[in-house]
């Protein structure tokens, strides 16, 4: 008889992080700064990268998360890779299975809610300074918030 079980990734609840047994273990939450990364960016691991990969690659660079990333140069092949499939998923004839690696290599490198979790990061807030503040306009009584050149699916 083979064996079913195990721990598995994402398997029963998660360990709160301010709990007495997550102090003890030493989990702690890392905050990453919601501004993102601001040194340099390294070079691409990927072989021959296309121009929309350098691009991609580039805009990926930003992210809070790769202010950890750059602390664990082992997973910038992982972001390389998430680069690649990103791309391609571009590709409108694309089939679903490039979208549902995409979306693991993402999970890997802590780029979507489930893979902040799992890494144990956590984005700050951005403090936004008084002139910023009196840029940002809210809508008059009778204005919507919306654009209006949004269009509803009726069903």
């Amino acid at each position: 008889m083979t064996t079913h079980g195990g721990a598995r990734n994402r398997s029963g609840p998660r360990a709160a992080m301010f709990s007495a047994r997550s102090d003890q273990r030493q989990l702690k939450e890392t905050v990453l700064s919601a501004a993102g990364y601001l040194g340099k960016i390294p070079k691409c691991p990927l072989p021959d990268p296309t121009d929309r990969e350098i691009e991609v690659w580039n805009e990926a660079w930003r992210t809070p998360q790769a202010i950890q990333w750059i602390q664990e140069p082992w997973r910038w092949r992982t972001v390389g890779l998430w680069v690649r499939w990103t791309v391609k998923m571009e590709d409108l004839e694309a089939p679903a299975a490039v979208a549902a690696a995409t979306t693991r290599l993402a999970d890997q490198i802590g780029l979507t809610p489930a893979g902040l979790k799992e890494n144990g990061w956590a984005i700050g807030t951005v403090e936004v300074s008084k002139s910023e503040q009196k840029q940002i306009t809210t809508p008059k009584p009778g204005q919507t918030a919306e654009p209006t050149n949004v269009r509803r699916l009726r069903a």
